[in-house]
C-alpha cells in the first residue's frame, strides 16, 4: 500500500505537468490561428473546436476535471490502508487542494481574474504531491515482514 500511495502522489504531480503543457499548447495554438486569420469574426470559437488548440484545452479539462480528482480520491482512500504516519493528513491536503483547483478553474470562466489564483495553486498542488510522495520514500518504517518465531523446543 505504501508503494501505491507513493505512485499515486507522484502521478498527480506528473499530471499537473501535463496540465501546464496542455494549456500552453492550447493557448499558443489558438494564438497562431488568431494571428493567421483574415476575418476575426468567429476565429477563436473555430480554433477551439478544431485540433488547432482545442486539443490542448480538451486535455487540460479532461485531466483537471476527471483524472486528477479521481486519483486524489483514490490516494485518500489508499492513505487509510497504507498506515503511513500523517499519510491521511497529506492525502487530505492534496484532495482539498484539488477541490480548490477545480473550483478556481470552473469559476475562472465567469471571473477571469481567478486565473491569477488557478495557475499558482497548480504549483502548490505539484509541490504537495511531490512532498507527499517523497515522505513515503523517506519513511524509515518498512512494511511488516512475516517472520517465523524462533523455536523454543529442544
Amino acid at each position: 500500500m505504501k508503494k501505491a500511495y507513493r505512485v499515486l502522489a507522484r502521478l498527480i504531480a506528473a499530471l499537473v505537468v501535463v496540465q501546464a503543457a496542455a494549456i500552453a499548447y492550447g493557448a499558443f495554438a489558438i494564438d497562431k490561428v488568431v494571428n493567421n486569420a483574415k476575418d476575426h469574426g468567429n476565429t477563436i470559437a473555430d480554433a477551439s473546436s478544431k485540433l488547432d488548440g482545442g486539443a490542448g484545452y480538451g486535455v487540460h479539462a479532461l485531466v483537471g476535471m476527471l483524472a486528477i480528482p479521481l486519483i486524489a480520491i483514490v490516494l485518500f482512500v489508499v492513505a487509510f490502508m497504507a498506515h503511513i504516519p500523517d499519510g491521511v493528513k497529506w492525502a487530505g491536503f492534496i484532495l482539498l487542494d484539488v477541490v480548490v483547483q477545480v473550483v478556481l478553474g470552473v469559476a475562472a470562466h465567469s471571473l477571469a481574474a481567478l486565473g491569477w489564483l488557478h495557475g499558482p495553486n497548480a504549483l502548490v498542488l505539484f509541490a504537495l504531491a511531490i512532498y507527499t510522495g517523497r515522505r513515503v520514500a523517506a519513511d524509515p518504517v518498512s512494511e511488516p515482514v512475516a517472520t517465523s518465531a524462533p523455536s523454543t523446543a529442544r
